[in-house]
């Protein structure tokens, strides 16, 4: 936790409301989002117990299974939610705009992406769980699946996925949202409590949002009271109306609560990054439906060790940029850097856009700007800056010290012989210079799957589907 943001717990805790950590939303929001609530059977890994799902706040689906540990009823039941998250899935594919990359074949890409809202960590962990359970299925042979749930499988594994890449918004969980736009009083663990976080949010910390009883788990564990006193009973009953009826005053009031945080992101400005990250998101969505469409095999249990490693590498790129976008789009990010010394903000008060550096034909021009700052400098003289007023720019810094520093523009001003208009800040404006620069980094040098040396178990063995594929050790 950062300096900052333990300052606001603190002050929350001690005014009694969450404190805003940041002034812009840092996720995309879908303009037909699909809100996905899951309960699982208590004590089992992947035993479905209900869902209630849907694009329209006021008329929610909900799909009960009403004796969970029957195989046959979990899979009509996925067999039933395939009915509903596949149709909202694949109806993004059929809008799709040609992508021109520089030294590579254009692409299709999907004009929109579907978005898939959880309630928490939890859940994108239990919808992994779900499409592993659920991918190696086969609608033949031994233990036999209706068609649609096998490719349900495949996409819910990959929308788990997906959730862990920095900056994804395929498949947000909606308290880690929460979490990074403001503050509670509360600790993280129980800022997992979707009902105890809104409270702090919106009206102040309450006992009434932490009574399983008014406000229920969002999932996808339920109460053990609600287990032991009222589901259980309702399962021995043999009654599908009595089971069902219980599972949905447990989601109901979820439900409500998921609309009530979309409706409080959405009513942030998103930031200037978001448009990108999306574009990213669609582009892997596309992909992800083109490996579908060609016939590749369902996503390993695990991966092979190049690919492991490649997809760490993406990962790390990811995360690096999307703390650089964050902070760009947004002061009271960047206020973390400045405390840090890794970034200084400050008056400029004195310029010389003429400066240039170098003879005859080598000269180049080198604007230079002092700014007068209050922040602590930690950098040392070279290094290499960005600026959020003017982003794509790039400085160096000169010196620091007395609270004058001086940085030396060195792209980022057009091509003349003299920088263009507005390029160089002028006497009295404020600005900000950081460290942080989203710069391209290119791929690790990694071998051919096929040259996977022995110390890392070889190159990996062809995917050929068997009838013991679908076996889990908790199936």
């Amino acid at each position: 936790m950062s300096l900052l943001t333990s300052l606001a717990r603190l002050r929350a805790l001690d005014e009694g409301i969450a404190q805003p950590i940041a002034t812009v939303r840092h996720c995309h929001l879908a303009a037909r989002p699909m809100v996905f609530v899951p309960l699982k059977l208590s004590g089992e890994a992947a035993a479905p117990l209900a869902a209630m799902l849907g694009t329209d706040r006021d008329r929610p689906r909900l799909l009960v299974v009403t004796q969970p540990r029957n195989r046959d009823l979990r899979f009509a039941w996925a067999a039933e939610l395939a009915g509903v998250l596949l149709p909202y899935v694949e109806g993004f594919l059929h809008r799709t705009e040609t992508v021109e990359r520089r030294n590579a074949d254009p692409y299709e890409r999907a004009v929109d992406a579907p978005q898939i809202v959880v309630p928490n960590q939890a859940g994108v962990g239990f919808v992994r769980l779900l499409g592993r359970s659920m991918r190696f299925r086969r609608a033949d042979g031994p233990w036999p699946v209706p068609e649609s749930v096998p490719l349900l499988g495949r996409w819910l594994t990959y929308f788990g996925e997906r959730a862990a890449y920095p900056g994804s918004s395929l498949m947000p969980a909606m308290t880690e949202e929460l979490g990074r736009h403001w503050a509670s009083g509360q600790s993280g663990l129980e800022d997992a409590n979707l009902a105890a976080l809104l409270a702090w949010i919106t009206t102040g910390p309450s006992d009434d949002a932490e009574d399983p009883l008014i406000w229920p788990p969002a999932g996808p564990a339920t109460d053990p009271g609600f287990d032991a006193e009222v589901l259980a009973p309702a399962m021995e009953s043999g009654s599908p109306e009595r089971v069902t009826e219980a599972l949905r005053t447990q989601l109901e009031p979820t439900w409500g609560l998921m609309w009530q945080a979309i409706d409080l992101l959405a009513g942030l400005e998103a930031g200037a990054g978001v448009a990108s990250r999306w574009e990213q998101d669609r582009g892997s969505f596309s992909g992800m439906a083109a490996h579908i469409a060609e016939g590749a095999p369902p996503q390993p249990r695990r991966d092979g060790a190049v690919a492991a490693a490649a997809k760490l590498a993406r990962m790390e790129r990811a995360q690096a940029a999307y703390d650089v976008q964050r902070a760009y789009d947004d002061p009271l990010v960047m206020a973390e850097y400045r405390l840090t010394g890794e970034a200084f903000a400050g008056e400029v008060v004195d310029t010389d856009p003429g400066n240039t550096e170098g003879e005859g034909r080598s000269r180049k021009l080198r604007p230079i700007v002092v700014i007068k700052t209050d922040d602590p400098v930690r950098l040392a003289p070279g290094a290499s800056l960005g600026t959020p007023q003017r982003r794509g720019q790039g400085a160096e810094l000169v010196s620091a010290g007395d609270g004058l520093v001086t940085v030396k523009i060195t792209k980022g001003m057009g091509r003349g012989r003299t920088a263009a208009p507005g390029a160089v800040p002028e006497i009295g404006e404020r600005v900000c210079y950081t460290s942080l620069t989203d710069e391209f980094q290119g791929s690790p040098a990694l071998p051919d799957a096929e040259a996977t040396p022995w110390t890392h178990g070889g190159p990996p063995q062809e995917y050929v589907p068997d009838d013991e594929d679908a076996q889990e050790e908790w199936s």
